[in-house]
């Protein structure tokens, strides 16, 4: 297995231009198909696989997106890890708008098709107590903090 970074892209980010060379792979999982193909390359040296989340041309509404085959398409990839980004609105005067945010807590509201990659006779339990990977907030906060940008800390998403 490689050790891969998922880059999945929100409303408006469709393609990477750092991605210019890389090659587009149609994925097929045990959920479905994805959002899209995925984009299989490099960045600064890093193996990544982008994904468009809506899809390019942004043809999936958010509530019809396939979560589970998104992740299961990456991890059949090779990603260990996925960074996400989307684009929200904020309820807090202190991050001003355009901020970049590393959200380490969540509360999940998808309440339509699969919740889980687990039931039909597999039982699993996992926590999400501290979902973020703290390894790979850090080191996005470290690169952040070194281009000297604007960062939000301990931001909460529900």
């Amino acid at each position: 297995m490689t050790n891969r970074l998922g880059l999945i892209g929100g409303s408006g980010l469709y393609r990477m231009p750092a991605l210019a060379d890389g090659e587009w792979i149609d994925v097929d999982t045990a959920w479905g198909k994805p959002s899209d193909a995925l984009l299989i390359g490099s960045i600064a040296g890093r193996d990544v696989a982008f994904l468009p989340r809506h899809g390019r041309g942004h043809r999936i509404a958010p509530g019809e997106v396939n979560y589970r085959a998104n992740v299961a398409a990456l991890k059949a990839a090779g990603c260990t890890e996925i960074l996400a980004v989307s684009a929200v609105g904020g309820f807090d005067a202190d991050v001003p708008s355009g901020a970049f945010v590393l959200v380490d807590q969540y509360i999940d509201r998808t309440v339509r098709g699969g919740r889980s990659f687990f039931g039909d006779g597999i039982v699993a339990h996992v926590g999400l107590g501290d979902p973020p990977a703290p390894g790979l907030a850090m080191s996005w906060r470290m690169r952040w903090w070194r281009m000297a940008a604007s960062i939000g800390s301990a931001a909460r998403c529900w």
